[in-house]
């Protein structure tokens, strides 16, 4: 099961993070990604396991590909970065199965 479509109601636009370069961070192509955007500032966890404040979150369809350090632009125009991205399956539960994505 997938969230309802009528509950994605925003729309991003993601550039994946590809990886550092002499001239600095370089990003794949702009892709437009349906979700739910829950706009709440909260404390997370970075990969590195530092405390960090998340200014947003994505809901998104399973499969959506998000690595640590993409970019996003939200629906405002504001461009921030990913801080993690999680893959959150029910296990066959009745729960939404979605990506959540904690953005800077």
């Amino acid at each position: 099961m997938r969230i309802p479509r009528f509950l994605m109601r925003h729309e991003v636009s993601i550039e994946p993070y590809l990886g550092d370069t002499s001239k600095g961070p370089t990003y794949g192509p702009a892709v437009p990604v349906r979700c739910f955007l829950d706009a709440a500032t909260r404390m997370v966890r970075s990969p590195a396991g530092e405390q960090v404040t998340s200014s947003s979150t994505v809901y998104a369809d399973p499969g959506t590909v998000t690595p640590t350090g993409s970019r996003v632009t939200l629906p405002d125009g504001h461009v921030t970065t990913v801080i993690w991205c999680k893959d959150r399956n029910g296990g066959g539960l009745p729960t939404p199965d979605h990506v959540e994505i904690a953005l800077e």
